[in-house]
């Protein structure tokens, strides 16, 4: 009788696991096991790219590659998961509900933008955390020229100094230009409620992001969270008023609501408390990975971040092993002691770090072209070659990216 190890959703944790599950099922000549993957499309969305221009086109097709190393791929998107009966419910293309049996699973569901109740922000904000949104706000950007030339129209504010706030704010100023004209006087902010600019990064990288800013024109308003968001800018908590056309959200993720249909413990993001072998703790036939796993990289207290970096690791060991519990093998725990940083600062360059208390290891132009390298050769998918595919699947190939 088949048996089914069933991943969902096709991001780059899902994407390893099933390529490193099917790895080993290959090597094992297991012809009585099927991969299964679960996604509302075929292709995986390339999300840490998503403040670059041209965000609609930043898709890799899978289907070529899961053809070829015997991954089954299901379109559909999953709404229910019931652990006693081992099964989950969807709905599919068309519309048409589904249940699906399965005897390992691997919750692979990513993270979305957190959006608290802010008065406005729903309804007037943009963001880059999906596909759909950032091509969204590209329009939006391209359009602003038809408008009067105000200092309104001319402004953008960056919600949020972490990560993707930075990126996002260091192209602005760049895009602004190239819609409106390269004379315009244009003005980007970020707000951030903390007292330093990108707080999560630590003080090693923060001279020469607020170099960096600097010299391409952005400014940052600190210690003041956003109160309000309307048609014509936001209110700060201390009341300053900023009129602004464009107001981008990038303040924090939370992992996948599917991880509460999991009976199991879980951290304030969401993520579920995972042993190293990404077996969701106290329940055997669940193992979790990439943004929904709270797991620990390392024995030096470290845990794995919601980040590309670490989800295409998770996934490999995620597949592994849900497959290697599956078939009565060993598993390979996983563990990622190495962490870097690369954070793109638009045209002046990047930074990149090493390590948890990122040391500062190259700057501005060479910094820029190992960033490149990551966003559009590293993180994408391997070839349709199935030898290339799978041996890029092996989880003892640690990835840093």
């Amino acid at each position: 009788m088949t048996k089914r190890i069933l991943v969902i959703e096709a991001g780059f944790a899902g994407m390893w696991s099933a390529l490193s599950a099917a790895r080993l099922v290959d090597e094992q000549d297991a012809a009585d096991v099927e991969i299964a993957l679960i996604a509302p499309e075929p292709h995986l969305h390339v999300r840490p790219r998503l403040y670059e221009t041209g965000a609609a086109g930043m898709k890799a097709p899978l289907r070529d590659i899961f053809d070829a190393v015997g991954v089954k791929f299901i379109q559909g998107t999953v709404e229910r998961i019931d652990v006693e009966r081992n099964e989950v419910e969807g709905t599919g293309t068309e519309g048409d509900t589904f249940t699906l049996g399965y005897d390992r699973l691997v919750l692979a569901t990513g993270s979305r933008l957190f959006r608290p109740g802010i008065p406005g922000l729903s309804e007037h904000a943009f963001s880059v955390d999906q596909v759909d949104e950032a091509a969204e706000l590209e329009a939006h950007i391209a359009r602003l020229a038809e408008r009067p030339d105000t200092p309104a129209r001319n402004t953008v504010v960056v919600a949020g100094g972490g990560f993707t706030g930075i990126e996002t704010a260091a192209e602005m100023p760049a895009r602004l230009r190239a819609a409106l004209g390269e004379r315009t006087d244009v003005n980007v902010i970020v707000v951030d409620r903390n007292r330093e600019l990108g707080a999560d990064l630590g003080r090693g990288p923060r001279p020469v992001i607020t170099q960096a800013l600097d010299e391409l024109g952005v400014t940052w308003r600190l210690g003041s969270a956003v109160s309000a968001v309307d048609a014509g800018g936001l209110t700060t908590s201390d009341g300053h008023r900023i009129d602004a056309s464009t107001v981008i959200w990038t303040a924090g993720v939370r992992a996948s609501s599917l991880t509460a249909q999991i009976p199991a413990q879980r951290d304030p993001l969401g993520r579920l408390h995972v042993d190293r072998n990404l077996r969701v703790k106290g329940v055997d036939n669940v193992f979790a990975t990439g943004d929904v796993a709270y797991a620990a990289t390392d024995d030096e207290g470290n845990y794995a971040m919601m980040s590309c970096q670490h989800a295409m690791n998770l996934g490999r060991s995620a597949g592994h092993n849900v497959a290697a519990d599956l078939l009565g093998l060993a598993s390979v725990p996983y563990s990622q002691p190495k962490y870097v940083t690369c954070l793109d600062l638009g045209p002046w360059g990047a930074v990149y770090t090493e390590g948890w208390e990122r040391e500062v290891r190259l700057v501005g132009a060479e910094a820029k072209e190992l960033k490149q390298r990551i966003n559009t050769e590293w993180i994408y998918p391997p070839s349709a070659d199935r030898a290339e595919a799978l041996a890029a699947a092996d989880p003892r190939r640690i990835v840093v990216a």
